[in-house]
């Protein structure tokens, strides 16, 4: 019983301090996004990246959470899109076409430079998602746009 006790603390213990570490990075994401939001930084960045719509064949409201999620990552980008969804912005071809987009590449500038300080070459991991990432959507979209049945 003894064990059982002091493994549920040790879980216990880990579980909060993870909570804890997952806090101190996601809060001040949240904050800087919503700053970042409110001088407009993210729409000029999302103006500047429209002509990639037109390429990956989404629409041009996907390019905030498409932005969002290369910049911050899946989970900040995840809450963008399941937003904008709600709110009626984005197609289903949209969101599937922002999916596959974004579990290719996402995160750029936080894994890349993970993976750089463990010994990786950064910018051929770089390029080496961006290129993935564009080529899959870009393929899966022409595949929807021919095939409208598939997703309405």
């Amino acid at each position: 019983m003894d064990l059982f006790i002091t493994y549920f603390k040790e879980v216990l213990g880990l579980s909060f301090s993870t909570i804890i570490t997952m806090a101190k990075i996601i809060i001040p994401l949240m904050i800087v996004t919503e700053i970042l939001k409110d001088l407009n930084v993210l729409d000029k960045i999302s103006n500047y990246c429209k002509p990639i719509s037109k390429i990956l064949n989404i629409s041009d409201k996907s390019i905030f959470p498409l932005v969002i999620g290369l910049i911050l990552g899946l989970s900040y980008g995840a809450g963008i899109i399941i937003n904008s969804s709600q709110e009626g912005e984005l197609s289903k071809k949209d969101l599937y076409l922002l999916m596959i987009f974004l579990i290719a590449c996402h995160s750029v500038f936080e894994d890349t430079l993970l993976f750089a300080t463990i010994g990786a070459n950064g910018y051929i991991l770089l390029s080496f998602r961006l290129v993935i990432a564009f080529l899959l959507t870009y393929i899966v979209g022409k595949f929807i746009v021919k095939n409208k049945k598939i997703i309405k």
